[in-house]
Formats: C-alpha cells, structure tokens, sequence
C-alpha cells in the first residue's frame, strides 16, 4: 500500500475501508450487538453525516468508529488511517513531530493520535494464553533504560526509597522485563522492581509450563527455571553468550535482539518517554514484531490487523481532579 493509497487522501474512502475491515458480512451495532441486516438502516439524508446507521432493535444511530480508539474524533478518518499505517509500517517507531509534519496536524493531537494506537496494540495477553508449549522454546531477559521516576523501595530502609552515592547503576533505570517464543511472538513488561518474585509471575502467567526455557545465569530465574520443562543458560560473564549441545543453540540472541531494536527505537525515534506511558511503547514494538516481515506478514496486512484491534479500547484525556496515569 503507497502512502497515495485513496484511503489516506479520502475521508470517504477511509470510512469504506474501515467499514470494510470491522463488518466484513455488514454492519453491526456496536450498542446492542445487533448484526440483522433487516434491523439495520443506514440513514443517506442530506442531514446525516457520511456512514451514520440507523439499529431498529435499540433505537440507536452509529457510525463505524464508535466503540473504537477512532470515537468522537474531530480528525478526517484519512488522517488517522494514515497515521496507524504509518506506526504499523514504521519499524522503530514514528515520532509525534514527524506525523504532525506529515498529517497536517499540531503536535499534540499528533502525540494523542498515537497513544490512541498504541492502544490499540495491546495485547490481550489474557485471551491470547501463554506463550511457547510442549516443544517449544522460550528465552527470557532483562533490560535496563532510562531514567526511573518511581522509587525503588528499600525492605531494608523500612520502606523508604534506595540511597546510593555517585551513580546507581540499574537501580536508577527502568526496569523491562521481555519473553520471545523462537519464531514466534514476544512480550515485554515493565517492573517497578526486579526480584525473583516479579520475574516469576511474568514468566508463569505468560509462558507455558512445558515450555524449554533459556536465560542468562542470572539468580532472577534459577529457582523459577525448575518449574519449567528444561531451563538452560549461559554465562555471560564468563564470555559465553551461546553453546551447543545435540546441535541445539542455547542462548537468549533473540530477545537481546528485541531489547535492540526497542531501544533504538526509544533512543534514536522518541528520545523521551515518560515512565507513565512506557507500557504503551511496549505494546508498540511488541505488535510490530509479533508481525514481522520474516513471519511473511506485509505492512498492509499488518496495518489491516492493526484496523481489526481499535474496537473495545478507548483513550480519552484526564479531566481536572482525575489521578494522574490513569
């Protein structure tokens, strides 16, 4: 898809494509559930906006973005099609400045566009289920990146936050927690704290027990390891970084490639990102690679599985006296 495609310069068009990609056997009511095509109106007035329905059932009228990240926006449907091929095709990202030079939009409706899609993106790890299984292998890692603005508490300082001297090392960064099933999906999580309990329950509730399991020899994940198939790691601070045995490779190159292309993403692309929004960028380059070109998967059809998640997520602005991050 060229970025002259009519679907990025027709509003109308947009509105057929989406239409297209959410009701593929005709429209449904995003109110009631109805999908009878015998219930359903679609108003042509010339009163009526392009794309309005009419539901017989709950007397309702809607169009196809309602119930979606696109509800109750002021922006030409074109611009946000664009705006998620965009995110979808763009391998490390897109910053706001750049789709607000490229949309015609300001800055900050260019900045809220794309939380909207990155939430959008977001997995629902609860319906997917684990990842791996019998057979399969699963690496799992830890990074560090940029500058925390939450506390990490000390147990031992009753509570209050960690002192250090000078430079405090990962104690002072972000902490990310990422799982890559070999040829298959990845998932990163952001941590407040990284102890073997955290790590644990990322790595239960997202990877299957009768999964192979491959780390670092980090103490985070020995005890843990056991209650997998097989745990093997690598010594990384004895130089090795990968092994054979069988003429199987042992090692966790792959989810360090992932932390690779996120951070040069992060670093090179968005240069800042409050820690408050940091699971939206996960979500992000987790989406992107779980549909990745060597998985045979086209930037139009990823943009198109991108179109079938917007529906069930909504991102709406903080009013005055809601909590902050919510």
């Amino acid at each position: 898809m060229k970025l002259d495609s009519p679907i990025f310069q027709d509003a109308d068009a947009a509105r057929i494509h989406l239409e297209a990609q959410r009701w593929p056997h005709g429209p449904n009511c995003p109110h009631c559930g109805n999908a009878n095509p015998d219930r359903i109106t679609k108003m042509e007035g010339k009163a009526h906006r392009p794309g309005l329905y009419n539901c017989m059932e709950c007397r309702e009228q809607f169009t196809v973005t309602v119930g979606t990240v696109f509800e109750r926006s002021k922006i030409a449907l074109n611009k946000w099609l664009l705006a998620t091929f965009l995110l979808a095709s763009s391998k490390k990202g897109m910053s706001a400045h750049q789709l607000h030079r490229m949309l015609g939009v300001t800055y900050k409706t260019a900045w809220f566009m794309a939380h909207r899609i990155r939430e959008a993106m977001k997995e629902d790890v609860a319906s997917a289920g684990p990842i791996g299984g019998a057979g399969k292998t699963v690496e799992a890692d830890e990074t560090y990146i940029g500058k925390r603005e939450t506390p990490r508490i000390s147990a031992q300082r009753k509570g209050r936050p960690f002192t250090k001297k000078g430079k405090g090392g990962g104690r002072e960064k972000r902490i990310v927690v990422g799982l890559v099933e070999r040829g298959g999906k990845a998932r990163m999580f952001h941590l407040n704290d990284a102890t073997k309990a955290t790590v644990r329950d990322v790595l239960v509730r997202n990877v299957s027990r009768d999964t192979i399991l491959y780390t670092d020899a980090s103490n985070l994940y020995t005890e843990t390891g056991g209650e997998f198939a097989t745990h093997k790691t690598t010594k990384h601070s004895d130089g090795e970084y990968v092994r054979y045995e069988d003429g199987i490779a042992i090692h966790s190159n792959t989810i360090e490639n992932v932390f690779s292309v996120f951070k040069r993403g992060m670093v090179g692309v968005y240069q800042h990102c409050g820690e408050a929004h940091l699971h939206r960028y996960l979500a992000e380059f987790d989406f992107r690679y779980n549909r990745r070109t060597a998985l045979k998967i086209t930037d139009t059809e990823r943009h198109d599985q991108l179109l079938a998640m917007i529906e069930g997520k909504r991102l709406t602005y903080r009013r005055i006296g809601e909590v902050g991050h919510a």
